[in-house]
């Protein structure tokens, strides 16, 4: 990722899935249980085709474009823009700006969070990991990981 934005040094920071998370409000701090975690995210990252039975899943993107796969329809998301994908409609996204992009998830509930945590793993520094193709056990992982936390997996990633 080329993008020349400081990682703030508040929050949380994990790598997950090729990517670099900052947990920077946990869902655990307040009574409506808001969660905001900012994503880093290379050209290319798509997570697989998913539902959340549980919480809405806010994408306000600061940085780059993402196109964004909601029941169906695609639209391309650019930077100061917000995109909701409601619980209990398939989604999911692909980072389309060559630098990466930069974005806020917010949710409320903790699902997404805690499966970030538990599937994650505290980043050594505040860089993105090194890009690894995926192998069968960590898709097994990531998928149970999600089932664990109110999400299933029912597709690829978008392409």
């Amino acid at each position: 990722m080329t993008m020349h934005t400081a990682i703030g040094n508040s929050g949380e920071l994990f790598w997950f899935k090729g990517t670099l998370v900052n947990v920077r409000l946990s869902w655990n701090t307040g009574a409506d249980r808001v969660s905001v975690v900012e994503h880093y995210m290379p050209h290319g990252e798509s997570p697989p085709l998913h539902i959340h039975r549980n919480e809405d899943e806010v994408f306000h993107i600061l940085e780059g474009s993402m196109r964004i796969h909601i029941d169906g329809v695609e639209t391309v998301a650019h930077a100061g823009e917000t995109v909701l994908a409601p619980k209990g409609i398939p989604h999911s996204f692909r980072v389309e700006s060559r630098e990466g992009a930069r974005c806020l998830t917010i949710t409320s509930g903790g699902d997404l969070e805690n499966m970030i945590r538990e599937i994650g793993e505290p980043a050594s520094c505040a860089t993105l990991p090194p890009q690894v193709e995926p192998t069968p056990a960590m898709i097994a992982a990531l998928t149970e990981a999600c089932a664990r936390n109110g999400i299933d997996i029912i597709g690829a990633p978008l392409s």
